[in-house]
Protein backbone atom coordinates (compact mmCIF):
# COMPACT_ATOMS: atom_id res chain seq x y z
CA UNK A 1 0.00 0.00 0.00
CA UNK A 2 2.50 2.76 1.02
CA UNK A 3 4.71 1.54 -2.27
CA UNK A 4 2.12 2.30 -4.36
CA UNK A 5 1.32 5.85 -2.74
CA UNK A 6 5.07 6.98 -3.85
CA UNK A 7 4.60 7.39 -7.67
CA UNK A 8 2.04 9.48 -7.43
CA UNK A 9 3.31 11.57 -4.42
CA UNK A 10 6.70 12.72 -5.74
CA UNK A 11 4.43 13.13 -9.40
CA UNK A 12 2.36 15.46 -7.21
CA UNK A 13 5.36 17.28 -5.86
CA UNK A 14 7.19 17.70 -9.53
CA UNK A 15 4.16 19.06 -10.79
CA UNK A 16 3.51 21.62 -8.16
CA UNK A 17 7.14 22.66 -8.13
CA UNK A 18 7.27 23.42 -11.88
CA UNK A 19 4.02 25.34 -11.74
CA UNK A 20 5.80 28.03 -10.56
CA UNK A 21 8.89 27.96 -12.86
CA UNK A 22 8.56 30.25 -15.34
CA UNK A 23 8.63 29.29 -19.06
CA UNK A 24 11.75 31.21 -20.77
CA UNK A 25 10.54 34.04 -23.20
CA UNK A 26 12.31 32.94 -26.53
CA UNK A 27 13.02 37.37 -27.07
CA UNK A 28 13.85 38.10 -24.25
CA UNK A 29 17.80 39.37 -24.44
CA UNK A 30 20.55 37.57 -22.58
CA UNK A 31 22.21 39.60 -19.64
CA UNK A 32 25.78 40.08 -19.70
CA UNK A 33 27.57 40.75 -16.96
CA UNK A 34 29.68 44.21 -16.57
CA UNK A 35 32.89 43.88 -17.95
CA UNK A 36 36.38 45.60 -16.44
CA UNK A 37 36.95 48.71 -17.87
CA UNK A 38 39.08 48.92 -20.12
CA UNK A 39 42.47 51.07 -19.76
CA UNK A 40 43.52 53.81 -21.24
CA UNK A 41 47.40 53.56 -19.70
CA UNK A 42 49.09 50.75 -18.81
CA UNK A 43 52.98 50.40 -17.60
CA UNK A 44 54.81 47.79 -18.10
CA UNK A 45 58.69 47.59 -16.12
CA UNK A 46 61.19 44.71 -16.63
CA UNK A 47 65.14 44.71 -14.64
CA UNK A 48 67.33 42.21 -15.53
CA UNK A 49 70.75 41.19 -13.91
CA UNK A 50 73.10 38.60 -15.20
CA UNK A 51 76.66 37.56 -13.95
CA UNK A 52 78.86 36.34 -16.04
CA UNK A 53 82.35 34.21 -15.89
CA UNK A 54 84.53 34.73 -19.21
CA UNK A 55 87.92 32.92 -19.91
CA UNK A 56 89.29 32.69 -22.99
CA UNK A 57 86.43 33.92 -25.26
CA UNK A 58 88.15 35.76 -27.15
CA UNK A 59 92.12 34.85 -27.37
CA UNK A 60 91.77 31.27 -26.82
CA UNK A 61 95.50 31.94 -25.07
CA UNK A 62 95.98 30.51 -20.84
CA UNK A 63 99.17 32.29 -21.41
CA UNK A 64 97.62 35.93 -21.33
CA UNK A 65 95.48 37.03 -18.91
CA UNK A 66 94.01 39.82 -20.84
CA UNK A 67 90.93 42.27 -19.95
CA UNK A 68 88.09 39.76 -21.77
CA UNK A 69 89.55 36.82 -18.40
CA UNK A 70 87.57 38.50 -16.75
CA UNK A 71 83.88 38.50 -14.99
CA UNK A 72 81.40 41.46 -14.47
CA UNK A 73 77.43 41.75 -14.06
CA UNK A 74 75.61 43.59 -16.53
CA UNK A 75 72.01 45.47 -15.09
CA UNK A 76 69.36 46.59 -17.43
CA UNK A 77 66.40 48.12 -16.63
CA UNK A 78 63.68 49.21 -18.96
CA UNK A 79 60.36 51.55 -18.34
CA UNK A 80 57.51 51.78 -21.01
CA UNK A 81 54.29 53.66 -21.00
CA UNK A 82 51.18 52.72 -23.80
CA UNK A 83 48.22 54.78 -24.11
CA UNK A 84 45.58 53.29 -26.34
CA UNK A 85 42.61 55.96 -26.03
CA UNK A 86 41.18 53.50 -28.81
CA UNK A 87 41.15 50.36 -30.48
CA UNK A 88 42.60 51.98 -33.66
CA UNK A 89 44.93 54.49 -32.27
CA UNK A 90 48.54 53.28 -30.08
CA UNK A 91 51.32 55.61 -28.51
CA UNK A 92 54.06 53.63 -27.05
CA UNK A 93 57.37 54.98 -25.70
CA UNK A 94 59.76 52.54 -23.24
CA UNK A 95 62.91 53.98 -21.61
CA UNK A 96 66.13 52.03 -21.11
CA UNK A 97 69.28 51.93 -18.62
CA UNK A 98 72.22 49.57 -19.21
CA UNK A 99 75.11 48.99 -17.36
CA UNK A 100 78.37 47.23 -17.04
CA UNK A 101 79.61 46.32 -13.42
CA UNK A 102 82.80 45.49 -12.01
CA UNK A 103 84.35 44.60 -15.45
CA UNK A 104 88.12 45.32 -15.73
CA UNK A 105 87.75 46.14 -19.66
CA UNK A 106 86.68 49.90 -20.83
CA UNK A 107 82.71 50.19 -20.75
CA UNK A 108 82.13 51.16 -24.07
CA UNK A 109 79.54 49.34 -26.11
CA UNK A 110 81.45 46.91 -28.72
CA UNK A 111 85.18 47.65 -27.09
CA UNK A 112 86.62 44.59 -26.36
CA UNK A 113 83.52 42.93 -26.29
CA UNK A 114 82.15 44.95 -23.69
CA UNK A 115 78.38 45.31 -23.42
CA UNK A 116 79.19 48.41 -21.74
CA UNK A 117 77.41 51.43 -20.71
CA UNK A 118 73.96 53.38 -21.78
CA UNK A 119 72.88 54.89 -18.42
CA UNK A 120 69.78 55.98 -20.33
CA UNK A 121 68.76 56.41 -23.36
CA UNK A 122 65.07 55.97 -26.00
CA UNK A 123 64.87 52.31 -26.62
CA UNK A 124 60.97 52.64 -28.31
CA UNK A 125 58.69 55.56 -29.08
CA UNK A 126 56.28 54.73 -31.90
CA UNK A 127 52.40 55.46 -32.96
CA UNK A 128 50.43 52.36 -34.37
CA UNK A 129 47.40 53.58 -36.19
CA UNK A 130 44.43 50.89 -37.54
CA UNK A 131 42.86 47.81 -36.34
CA UNK A 132 44.29 44.78 -35.86
CA UNK A 133 44.31 43.18 -39.30
CA UNK A 134 45.55 46.31 -41.23
CA UNK A 135 47.57 49.46 -39.37
CA UNK A 136 50.34 51.20 -39.81
CA UNK A 137 53.63 51.58 -37.06
CA UNK A 138 55.44 54.82 -37.33
CA UNK A 139 58.51 55.18 -34.92
CA UNK A 140 61.10 53.71 -33.26
CA UNK A 141 60.56 50.10 -32.47
CA UNK A 142 61.20 46.26 -32.32
CA UNK A 143 61.69 44.70 -35.82
CA UNK A 144 61.33 40.33 -35.37
CA UNK A 145 60.82 37.65 -37.73
CA UNK A 146 60.60 33.62 -38.07
CA UNK A 147 63.57 32.73 -35.37
CA UNK A 148 65.37 35.57 -35.61
CA UNK A 149 68.21 34.62 -37.96
CA UNK A 150 68.31 37.51 -40.01
CA UNK A 151 65.91 40.12 -38.54
CA UNK A 152 65.47 40.14 -34.45
CA UNK A 153 65.80 41.89 -31.03
CA UNK A 154 68.68 40.57 -30.13
CA UNK A 155 67.34 40.71 -26.41
CA UNK A 156 70.32 38.54 -25.01
CA UNK A 157 72.05 41.88 -25.38
CA UNK A 158 72.34 44.27 -22.47
CA UNK A 159 70.83 46.66 -25.33
CA UNK A 160 68.84 44.84 -27.23
CA UNK A 161 68.19 46.01 -31.12
CA UNK A 162 65.36 48.77 -32.27
CA UNK A 163 64.72 50.17 -35.63
CA UNK A 164 63.89 53.56 -36.68
CA UNK A 165 60.82 52.62 -38.65
CA UNK A 166 57.66 52.40 -41.11
CA UNK A 167 56.03 49.34 -40.61
CA UNK A 168 52.33 48.46 -42.39
CA UNK A 169 50.84 45.23 -41.35
CA UNK A 170 48.33 43.37 -42.79
CA UNK A 171 46.72 39.89 -41.30
CA UNK A 172 42.85 39.71 -42.70
CA UNK A 173 42.80 35.94 -41.29
CA UNK A 174 44.24 34.30 -38.53
CA UNK A 175 46.12 31.96 -41.01
CA UNK A 176 48.87 34.71 -42.72
CA UNK A 177 50.21 37.74 -42.32
CA UNK A 178 51.98 40.24 -44.29
CA UNK A 179 54.96 43.09 -43.20
CA UNK A 180 55.99 45.67 -45.52
CA UNK A 181 58.66 48.07 -43.81
CA UNK A 182 61.12 50.66 -44.20
CA UNK A 183 64.00 51.19 -41.68
CA UNK A 184 67.57 51.99 -40.26
CA UNK A 185 68.95 50.23 -37.19
CA UNK A 186 69.57 52.47 -33.70
CA UNK A 187 73.19 52.69 -33.02
CA UNK A 188 73.91 52.43 -28.97
CA UNK A 189 75.82 55.73 -27.93
CA UNK A 190 77.12 55.95 -24.44
CA UNK A 191 77.86 59.89 -24.58
CA UNK A 192 74.81 60.89 -26.75
CA UNK A 193 71.15 60.13 -27.40
CA UNK A 194 70.83 56.50 -29.85
CA UNK A 195 70.37 57.58 -33.44
CA UNK A 196 69.95 55.43 -36.52
CA UNK A 197 72.30 55.86 -39.10
CA UNK A 198 69.46 57.47 -41.06
CA UNK A 199 68.55 60.26 -38.94
CA UNK A 200 71.53 60.77 -37.17
CA UNK A 201 72.27 64.24 -39.59
CA UNK A 202 75.42 63.39 -40.15
CA UNK A 203 76.59 63.16 -44.01
CA UNK A 204 79.61 61.61 -43.72
CA UNK A 205 77.48 58.15 -42.32
CA UNK A 206 76.30 54.89 -43.65
CA UNK A 207 72.95 56.64 -44.41
CA UNK A 208 71.96 52.80 -43.65
CA UNK A 209 68.44 51.64 -45.28
CA UNK A 210 66.71 48.82 -44.37
CA UNK A 211 63.85 47.32 -45.85
CA UNK A 212 61.70 44.48 -47.01
CA UNK A 213 58.36 42.38 -46.86
CA UNK A 214 57.52 39.25 -45.16
CA UNK A 215 54.93 36.88 -45.43
CA UNK A 216 53.34 33.87 -43.42
CA UNK A 217 51.11 31.59 -43.49
CA UNK A 218 49.87 28.38 -41.25
CA UNK A 219 47.30 27.54 -44.44
CA UNK A 220 50.20 26.51 -47.07
CA UNK A 221 51.86 23.40 -45.27
CA UNK A 222 49.89 20.42 -43.67
CA UNK A 223 49.06 20.24 -39.77
CA UNK A 224 49.63 24.15 -39.89
CA UNK A 225 53.21 24.16 -39.96
CA UNK A 226 54.56 28.20 -40.82
CA UNK A 227 55.91 28.58 -43.78
CA UNK A 228 57.31 32.36 -44.06
CA UNK A 229 58.19 34.01 -47.77
CA UNK A 230 60.84 37.26 -47.40
CA UNK A 231 62.50 39.72 -49.59
CA UNK A 232 65.28 42.06 -47.92
CA UNK A 233 67.19 44.99 -49.10
CA UNK A 234 70.01 47.11 -47.71
CA UNK A 235 71.55 49.90 -48.72
CA UNK A 236 74.97 51.67 -46.75
CA UNK A 237 77.17 53.91 -48.14
CA UNK A 238 81.26 54.05 -47.99
CA UNK A 239 83.82 55.57 -49.47
CA UNK A 240 84.81 52.77 -51.08
CA UNK A 241 81.73 51.97 -53.04
CA UNK A 242 77.78 51.58 -51.89
CA UNK A 243 76.27 48.16 -50.48
CA UNK A 244 72.76 47.50 -51.89
CA UNK A 245 72.15 43.85 -51.90
CA UNK A 246 68.79 41.85 -51.95
CA UNK A 247 68.19 38.66 -49.69
CA UNK A 248 65.32 36.58 -50.82
CA UNK A 249 64.40 33.42 -48.13
CA UNK A 250 61.70 31.18 -47.19
CA UNK A 251 61.19 28.90 -43.93
CA UNK A 252 58.72 26.43 -42.46
CA UNK A 253 58.54 25.35 -38.59
CA UNK A 254 56.02 22.61 -38.02
CA UNK A 255 53.77 23.13 -35.31
CA UNK A 256 54.22 19.80 -32.56
CA UNK A 257 50.96 20.06 -31.02
CA UNK A 258 49.64 18.89 -34.23
CA UNK A 259 52.38 17.02 -35.33
CA UNK A 260 51.95 14.10 -33.10
CA UNK A 261 55.36 15.56 -31.53
CA UNK A 262 57.54 15.33 -34.16
CA UNK A 263 59.76 18.62 -34.59
CA UNK A 264 61.02 20.38 -37.98
CA UNK A 265 61.75 23.29 -38.93
CA UNK A 266 64.27 24.21 -42.34
CA UNK A 267 65.26 28.23 -43.23
CA UNK A 268 67.37 29.23 -46.52
CA UNK A 269 68.03 32.31 -48.40
CA UNK A 270 70.49 33.55 -51.08
CA UNK A 271 71.21 36.91 -51.54
CA UNK A 272 72.87 39.31 -54.29
CA UNK A 273 74.13 42.62 -55.30
CA UNK A 274 76.50 44.33 -54.03
CA UNK A 275 79.23 44.80 -50.76
CA UNK A 276 80.93 47.97 -50.46
CA UNK A 277 81.32 48.00 -54.00
CA UNK A 278 82.10 44.17 -55.01
CA UNK A 279 79.61 41.60 -56.27
CA UNK A 280 77.86 39.74 -54.08
CA UNK A 281 76.80 36.22 -54.18
CA UNK A 282 75.48 33.73 -51.18
CA UNK A 283 73.46 31.30 -49.37
CA UNK A 284 72.47 29.83 -46.22
CA UNK A 285 70.87 27.26 -44.32
CA UNK A 286 69.09 25.46 -41.58
CA UNK A 287 68.11 22.39 -41.52
CA UNK A 288 66.86 20.90 -37.78
CA UNK A 289 64.24 17.53 -37.16
CA UNK A 290 63.71 15.95 -33.52
CA UNK A 291 60.87 14.72 -31.66
CA UNK A 292 59.00 15.30 -28.46
CA UNK A 293 57.73 12.78 -26.12
CA UNK A 294 54.72 15.12 -25.05
CA UNK A 295 52.72 12.40 -22.89
CA UNK A 296 56.18 11.21 -21.65
CA UNK A 297 56.96 12.19 -17.72
CA UNK A 298 59.77 15.23 -18.15
CA UNK A 299 58.42 15.61 -21.96
CA UNK A 300 62.26 14.72 -23.19
CA UNK A 301 63.43 16.28 -26.68
CA UNK A 302 65.72 15.53 -28.89
CA UNK A 303 66.74 17.85 -31.74
CA UNK A 304 69.44 17.50 -34.35
CA UNK A 305 70.80 20.00 -37.03
CA UNK A 306 72.92 21.56 -39.12
CA UNK A 307 73.97 25.16 -40.32
CA UNK A 308 75.24 26.49 -43.53
CA UNK A 309 76.42 29.67 -44.51
CA UNK A 310 78.93 30.59 -47.50
CA UNK A 311 82.19 32.23 -47.25
CA UNK A 312 84.77 34.40 -49.62
CA UNK A 313 86.87 32.50 -51.29
CA UNK A 314 89.19 35.27 -52.61
CA UNK A 315 89.75 38.54 -51.04
CA UNK A 316 91.17 39.80 -53.87
CA UNK A 317 88.91 38.70 -56.95
CA UNK A 318 86.15 41.74 -56.56
CA UNK A 319 83.44 39.27 -55.57
CA UNK A 320 82.15 38.72 -52.13
CA UNK A 321 81.32 35.28 -51.03
CA UNK A 322 80.27 35.80 -47.82
CA UNK A 323 76.37 35.66 -46.43
CA UNK A 324 75.77 38.92 -44.67
CA UNK A 325 73.93 37.79 -41.47
CA UNK A 326 72.02 41.22 -41.43
CA UNK A 327 70.47 41.76 -37.89
CA UNK A 328 70.00 38.40 -35.99
CA UNK A 329 70.07 37.28 -32.40
CA UNK A 330 72.64 34.61 -32.81
CA UNK A 331 72.94 33.84 -29.33
CA UNK A 332 70.11 31.52 -29.72
CA UNK A 333 71.87 29.24 -32.52
CA UNK A 334 75.53 28.94 -33.13
CA UNK A 335 76.26 28.05 -29.32
CA UNK A 336 75.82 30.22 -25.90
CA UNK A 337 79.42 31.37 -25.96
CA UNK A 338 78.52 33.64 -29.12
CA UNK A 339 81.95 32.59 -31.05
CA UNK A 340 80.14 32.22 -34.12
CA UNK A 341 77.16 33.67 -36.34
CA UNK A 342 75.61 32.45 -39.97
CA UNK A 343 78.71 33.30 -41.94
CA UNK A 344 81.60 31.01 -43.35
CA UNK A 345 80.28 28.09 -41.23
CA UNK A 346 79.54 24.47 -41.59
CA UNK A 347 77.58 23.52 -38.32
CA UNK A 348 76.47 20.04 -36.98
CA UNK A 349 74.60 20.32 -33.98
CA UNK A 350 72.54 18.17 -31.33
CA UNK A 351 70.20 18.72 -28.45
CA UNK A 352 68.64 17.41 -25.52
CA UNK A 353 66.44 18.63 -22.91
CA UNK A 354 63.60 17.63 -20.66
CA UNK A 355 61.16 19.16 -18.05
CA UNK A 356 61.03 17.91 -14.66
CA UNK A 357 58.27 20.21 -13.59
CA UNK A 358 56.36 22.50 -15.47
CA UNK A 359 57.88 25.44 -14.48
CA UNK A 360 61.81 23.85 -15.15
CA UNK A 361 63.88 23.27 -18.43
CA UNK A 362 67.02 21.34 -18.50
CA UNK A 363 68.76 21.25 -22.00
CA UNK A 364 72.44 20.11 -23.20
CA UNK A 365 73.40 21.13 -26.73
CA UNK A 366 76.37 20.22 -28.53
CA UNK A 367 78.01 21.87 -31.19
CA UNK A 368 81.11 21.27 -33.92
CA UNK A 369 82.26 24.29 -36.09
CA UNK A 370 84.15 23.95 -39.85
CA UNK A 371 84.78 27.16 -41.38
CA UNK A 372 83.26 26.84 -44.75
CA UNK A 373 86.51 28.58 -46.86
CA UNK A 374 89.69 28.90 -44.84
CA UNK A 375 90.48 31.98 -47.11
CA UNK A 376 87.64 33.76 -45.29
CA UNK A 377 87.17 34.78 -41.63
CA UNK A 378 85.85 33.17 -38.73
CA UNK A 379 83.06 35.81 -37.55
CA UNK A 380 81.88 36.35 -34.08
CA UNK A 381 78.43 36.43 -33.20
CA UNK A 382 78.05 40.08 -34.48
CA UNK A 383 79.01 39.36 -37.59
CA UNK A 384 82.04 41.81 -38.10
CA UNK A 385 84.49 41.06 -35.67
CA UNK A 386 87.32 38.46 -36.55
CA UNK A 387 88.29 35.68 -34.30
CA UNK A 388 91.70 34.82 -35.93
CA UNK A 389 93.89 36.09 -38.48
CA UNK A 390 92.96 34.73 -41.82
CA UNK A 391 95.42 31.74 -43.17
CA UNK A 392 94.34 29.82 -45.99
CA UNK A 393 96.38 27.01 -45.32
CA UNK A 394 94.78 26.11 -42.02
CA UNK A 395 92.67 23.67 -41.30
CA UNK A 396 88.80 24.10 -40.94
CA UNK A 397 88.29 22.54 -37.90
CA UNK A 398 87.78 25.15 -35.14
CA UNK A 399 86.68 22.98 -32.81
CA UNK A 400 83.31 22.25 -30.81
CA UNK A 401 81.00 23.79 -27.50
CA UNK A 402 79.09 21.83 -24.94
CA UNK A 403 76.69 24.22 -23.48
CA UNK A 404 74.12 23.15 -20.19
CA UNK A 405 71.01 25.32 -19.15
CA UNK A 406 68.42 25.25 -16.61
CA UNK A 407 65.75 27.85 -16.80
CA UNK A 408 63.05 28.34 -13.82
CA UNK A 409 59.95 30.75 -14.02
CA UNK A 410 59.36 31.13 -10.12
CA UNK A 411 56.83 33.13 -10.76
CA UNK A 412 54.31 35.18 -12.99
CA UNK A 413 56.75 37.87 -12.83
CA UNK A 414 60.37 35.94 -11.65
CA UNK A 415 62.85 34.17 -13.60
CA UNK A 416 66.07 32.58 -13.71
CA UNK A 417 68.67 31.41 -16.52
CA UNK A 418 71.87 29.60 -15.40
CA UNK A 419 74.30 28.39 -17.73
CA UNK A 420 78.23 26.91 -18.16
CA UNK A 421 79.70 26.69 -21.88
CA UNK A 422 83.07 24.97 -22.58
CA UNK A 423 84.87 25.16 -26.15
CA UNK A 424 87.59 22.68 -26.76
CA UNK A 425 89.64 24.54 -29.28
CA UNK A 426 90.16 22.76 -32.73
CA UNK A 427 93.27 22.40 -35.16
CA UNK A 428 92.35 26.18 -36.64
CA UNK A 429 93.01 27.52 -33.84
CA UNK A 430 96.36 25.64 -33.52
CA UNK A 431 97.22 27.02 -36.91
CA UNK A 432 96.80 30.57 -36.51
CA UNK A 433 97.10 33.91 -34.67
CA UNK A 434 99.80 33.27 -31.44
CA UNK A 435 99.70 29.51 -32.04
CA UNK A 436 98.10 29.08 -28.59
CA UNK A 437 94.87 26.61 -29.14
CA UNK A 438 93.37 26.58 -25.30
CA UNK A 439 89.98 25.68 -24.06
CA UNK A 440 87.66 28.36 -23.14
CA UNK A 441 85.10 28.83 -20.52
CA UNK A 442 82.02 30.70 -19.96
CA UNK A 443 79.38 30.75 -17.31
CA UNK A 444 76.28 32.67 -16.08
CA UNK A 445 73.29 33.59 -13.97
CA UNK A 446 70.58 35.66 -14.99
CA UNK A 447 67.30 36.64 -13.12
CA UNK A 448 64.40 38.62 -14.50
CA UNK A 449 62.05 40.53 -13.28
CA UNK A 450 58.76 41.65 -15.12
CA UNK A 451 56.15 43.88 -14.43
Amino acid sequence: MKQSLILPALTLVATAALAGTPVPDKNAKAVIPPQPEKKIVTFDFQERLRFEYRENNFDFNDGVNSLTDDSWLLQRARLGIKVQPTDTLTFYVQGQSSLELDSDRPNDPGVMGAEGDDAIDLRQAYIAIGPKEFNVTIGRQLLSYGDERLIGGFDWNNFGRTFDAVKVHYAPTKDWFLDAFVSSVVVIDKDEFNQSDLFDGNDTGRNQVFYGAYFSTTALCPLGSTTDFYALGLHEEYTVGDTDFATLGTRVKADITKTGGWDYETEMAVQFGDVKGKDLSAFAGHWGAGYVWTKAPWKPRIFAEYNFATGDSNAKDGDVGTFQNLFPTNHKFYGYMDVFSWQNIHNPAISFSVNPVKTVKLQLDYHAFWLADTADAWYRANGVTAVRPINAKADNFVGTELDFTATWKATKQLSFLVGYSHFFAGDYLKQTGSKASDDADFAYLQATFDF
